[in-house]
């Protein structure tokens, strides 16, 4: 069966989507996954599968995502294919029409609630005609998976249509030794430095924690402030931004931290109930969490104690809680070896079998 999957990204730093692509393409799958080239685009690299990239005029806002849904449309509408899969409300104008009127399988894949993401939840206009876009087109769809359980819930809610779960967890890695921190203890953030990341939180919070770095793996829309803070604040001795991480590289640099960070603002409904690719990455690397309080990883701390959640997103919350946790190691070391037991359980290899039941079931 051939398939093809549709993202708004360049494809080079999206490990949920290789991992699925990889998955379909190892199960007799002929798979496409389509994507954008942006200007600061890297070579990709060989994948057990097809990747595709669209070169467009404009990178961000409504003329963006216009010309890439009728540039897909068109794609859609001539290429070879039995099944489309569209990632998120940005690509499935295009996906669900042209599969329609070319009588294929049509699945949906929401990464996160679109129309709650800090990016939309207060522009009144722009959620609107997100949520326009759900009602007209996400009945056209035959099938549908989320990230977690909290989402699945809203979504058969909201949309009127069954949502199954495929978590967005790593492959399994057989624990390494982590030698003992010597100098300043890593505090890690990767993941994409935009709004709503609680990234500028942080980057006070380290002001009084002088026995700590902070290092961050990612590139957004504050890029420029985040470096600006971390100058006006003096930082720059213990503030390290290393850009751009390709997945393999990404793995080695997690697995040096002490302790990970995963502090979402309680920016609408897609932050609350989320489940954060790097909270699973980091429970594979051995490191515990600081995360917040929310609905689900309360859940999974409940399974296995890997994080230490914070009520609140303040200076001394997270202040007090790296302090607390670097005081206490019989703690840190039980978080640790806690992450070892979870990772035996929360992988993708456990994972991918729900993944390829959901296709078969909707592809036939």
């Amino acid at each position: 069966m051939r398939v093809v999957l549709t993202v708004t990204n360049d494809l080079t730093y999206d490990q949920r989507m290789h991992r699925i692509c990889t998955a379909l393409a190892s199960n007799g799958y002929q798979v496409t996954l389509v994507g954008r080239l942006l200007p600061n685009s890297v070579s990709l690299d060989e994948k057990p599968y097809r990747q595709l990239r669209f070169k467009l005029p404009f990178q961000k806002g409504f003329a963006f995502y216009a010309v890439y849904n009728l540039r897909l449309f068109m794609y859609l509408l001539f290429a070879k294919y039995d099944a489309v899969c569209s990632i998120d409300l940005d690509s499935v104008p295009a996906g669900g029409l042209a599969a329609l009127i070319r009588r294929k399988k049509r699945i949906f894949d929401a990464h996160e609630y679109f129309t709650e993401v800090p990016e939309v939840v207060n522009r009144p206009w722009v959620k609107a005609i997100w949520a326009m876009v759900a009602r007209i087109f996400l009945p056209l769809y035959q099938g549908a998976y989320t990230v977690g359980p909290g989402l699945a819930d809203i979504f058969r809610k909201v949309y009127g249509m069954e949502f199954s779960v495929i978590r967005n967890v790593p492959k399994y890695i057989s624990p390494m030794p982590k030698t003992p921190s010597t100098g300043r203890k890593m505090l890690l953030y990767q993941g994409a430095l935009n709004e709503g990341r609680g990234i500028e939180t942080m980057l006070s919070a380290m002001q009084q924690l002088p026995d700590f770095q902070l290092v961050l793996a990612g590139e957004g829309d504050l890029s420029v402030k985040l470096r600006q803070l971390a100058e006006q604040y003096g930082l720059n001795d213990r503030v390290y931004f290393l850009g751009y991480v390709k997945p393999d590289a990404l793995k080695d640099v997690t697995h040096k931290a002490w302790l990970s960070l995963n502090l979402l603002e309680n920016k609408g409904l897609s932050y609350y109930y989320s489940l954060a690719n790097k909270f699973f990455d980091s429970v594979q690397a051995g490191v515990p969490v600081l995360t917040m309080d929310f609905p689900e990883y309360q859940a999974l701390n409940r399974e296995y104690e890997v994080a230490v959640l914070i009520k609140e997103l303040k200076v001394e919350e997270v202040v007090n809680a790296v302090q607390q946790i670097s005081e206490d190691p019989v703690r840190y070391n039980l978080l640790c070896n806690n992450c070892i037991q979870a990772a035996k359980i929360w992988n993708w290899e456990q994972e991918e079998r729900e993944l390829l039941k959901v296709w078969k079931k909707i592809t036939g």
